[in-house]
Order: C-alpha cells, then sequence, then structure tokens
C-alpha cells in the first residue's frame, strides 16, 4: 500500500457521507484552480453520467487561500449529490495537484480498477466514463487517452479546431504507441502502483509536461496505451488561447517537454544527451519543409509555422529555456 503523505502536503476538506468506499470501481480525478463556475460544471457533467458502474470523485483544490473550488463542490459531496471527497493539494503546480488525488484514491478506495482525469475547464459526454472503462476493458489497454474537443468561446475561433494544440492526436479507437495528455485519461490501478509516487515529476509542476512524461516512462515499462475516440470531453477554450503569442509559447512549450521527455527516456544509454540534441538540430533543420507542406495543405500560416516552433522549443530546451504557462495560469 502506497503511504500516506506524512508532511501535511494533502489534507481532507470533506467528503460525501456513506460513501462505500470498498465498492468504488472507478475514480474520477478532478484538480481546480481558481475555476469555481468552471468546477460546478464539470461536477454537474459527472453527474450526469450514464454507468452502471459504482463510481467517485476526488476534486483536488490546488488554491490554498480563498479555496473557492472546495467551497463551491463542499455542499454537492456533504448533501450526497456527488459521491466522493473535496481534498486540499497544498503544494501549488500542475504536478502536485494530480499526485495528491492519485495517491488519495490509492490510499482511500482500495477496489478500485480505473482511475479516469478530467480538467476544471472541460465537460464530459454523458457515456464518457462507461465509453472509457469499456475501452480500457476491450482494448486490454492498462491506459486509455480520449479526445478534449474544443469549445470556442467566439464561433469565428471553431477554424483553430486543426491547428495541432487544439487537434486530437488520433480519430479511431484502438492500441496505440504513445499518448501524450492527463486532460481525458483513464488509467489503471496497476500502473499507479508499479510507477509508485510521486507519479508526476515535480520539475513539469509549471510547465506542463508532468503528465507526456509520466505516459512515456510508463509505455517504456511494458504498460499497453490505448485510445477511445468515442469518450468525448468538451473543453472551453478562451479567446484568449487562440491569439498569435499564447498558440506560439504553447508550441515551443511542446517543444521543451518533448526534449525533456526524450533525455529521461534515454536516460543510461550510450551519448543519450548528444543524441537528444543532433535529433533537435536535424527537425530544426526540417521544420521549414515541413511547414511549408502543411501551409500548402491547409493554407494557415499558424499551422504551417508549428513544427517551427515545436523544433525550435526543443533546441532552446538545451540551453535552459523553460517556458512555465501554469506559473499564471489566470493568464494561460
Amino acid at each position: 500500500m502506497i503511504p500516506s503523505p506524512s508532511d501535511g502536503s494533502v489534507s481532507i476538506a470533506g467528503r460525501s457521507p456513506k460513501l462505500g468506499a470498498e465498492i468504488v470501481e472507478a475514480v474520477v480525478t478532478l484538480p481546480t484552480f481558481k475555476r469555481p463556475r468552471q468546477l460546478l460544471a464539470t461536477l454537474a457533467s459527472l453527474k450526469a453520467q450514464e454507468t452502471g458502474r459504482r463510481f467517485a470523485v476526488i476534486v483536488m483544490e490546488n488554491e490554498t487561500e480563498a479555496r473557492a473550488g472546495a467551497k463551491a463542490a463542499l455542499p454537492l459531496f456533504e448533501r450526497g449529490e456527488m459521491s466522493g471527497m473535496v481534498i486540499v493539494a497544498h503544494e501549488r503546480g500542475n504536478c502536485s495537484a494530480y499526485n495528491a488525488g492519485w495517491q488519495t484514491a490509492i490510499l482511500h478506495f482500495p477496489a478500485f480498477r480505473h482511475l479516469l482525469v478530467i480538467d476544471d475547464d472541460e465537460i464530459a459526454d454523458p457515456q464518457w466514463l462507461e465509453r472509457m472503462c469499456k475501452a480500457a476493458e476491450t482494448l486490454g489497454a492498462d491506459i486509455v487517452g480520449g479526445p478534449q474537443v474544443p469549445d470556442f468561446a467566439e464561433a469565428t475561433h471553431a477554424r483553430w479546431a486543426t491547428h495541432p494544440v487544439f487537434a486530437p492526436p488520433y480519430r479511431e479507437t484502438g492500441r496505440v504507441p504513445a499518448l501524450y495528455s492527463s486532460g481525458n485519461l483513464l488509467v489503471g490501478r496497476n500502473v499507479l502502483t508499479a510507477m509508485g509516487p510521486p507519479f508526476l515529476d515535480l520539475k513539469f509542476n509549471f510547465m506542463g509536461g508532468g503528465d507526456s512524461d509520466f505516459l512515456s516512462r510508463a509505455a517504456q515499462r511494458g504498460f499497453v496505451l490505448g485510445w477511445c475516440a468515442e469518450a468525448k470531453v468538451h473543453e472551453t477554450v478562451p479567446a484568449r488561447r487562440v491569439e498569435a503569442d499564447w498558440i506560439r509559447a504553447r508550441s515551443l512549450r511542446n517543444g521543451v517537454i518533448s526534449t525533456l521527455v526524450e533525455k529521461k527516456k534515454r536516460t543510461g544509454t550510450p551519448l543519450a544527451g548528444t543524441k537528444v540534441f543532433l535529433k533537435s538540430l536535424a527537425l530544426l533543420a526540417a521544420s521549414p519543409f515541413r511547414g511549408a507542406i502543411r501551409l500548402a495543405q491547409t493554407g494557415s500560416l499558424a499551422i504551417a509555422l508549428y513544427p517551427v516552433h515545436v523544433a525550435l522549443g526543443r533546441v532552446l530546451a538545451e540551453f535552459g529555456y523553460a517556458n512555465e504557462q501554469y506559473r499564471q495560469p489566470e493568464k494561460n
């Protein structure tokens, strides 16, 4: 059994009565930070899930002063409208919040098979949980990802849906070689117990990419990855996220994460750092040509620039560049 944190980094703010933790089959973990309204909308979508599976929700509040999310969610749990608990992850950061929720699931729900992840700016389709669990079982997959469908604040922004920053990595259900995001994810209990805490590397706390690193390490250890195209969550995309500087910053960040994850993957192999750097330089050299092909295919300069920015981010990572977009989440 994974031990409880002894440093006070996690505390339970409240839980639903008559929880029946020993019969919970699936646990949904939901991190939140200063988005109480959106959190309530996410919880409403979880309450509306159409499934016969017994599931519980763990809300991980990561804002330790006002705790607006915890205050908004607690009445739902205390009245028994939602099954589960609200916890406070006292250490700030994306990875800290996930680690707190996942470890709490292991400690308090002894029989769950599937742990699911959804963010507080996402709305789950009514069949989301059932489809994710079913996909894990039918595909024989230890980890399953699903699409995050962008819901743009303005209708005119819908054209951005095909940009690589927003588009899903796969279109069809099946086993896949890699997954990259925890925004819509299922992880088997067997994976968590094998990987052990801290599940996500705190080096990625404010940059993002802790999920990509975790998924890469899990694949290296032989866990089977799958994709369920039908298990959708809808992600709210504010106008800020279609501005050129945000898209550029996210693309550069993706490149930085790619380098850091690959370096960890190659740890202990001969000339690991040199090979990663040479690959980054090769990708940078090829990126204008890859961009030109995308421009011809899509007519979008923003899409064409994506491989250039990612490759540049990979190279910049070698010199210590880190775009910590989650350091100021209100601007993200």
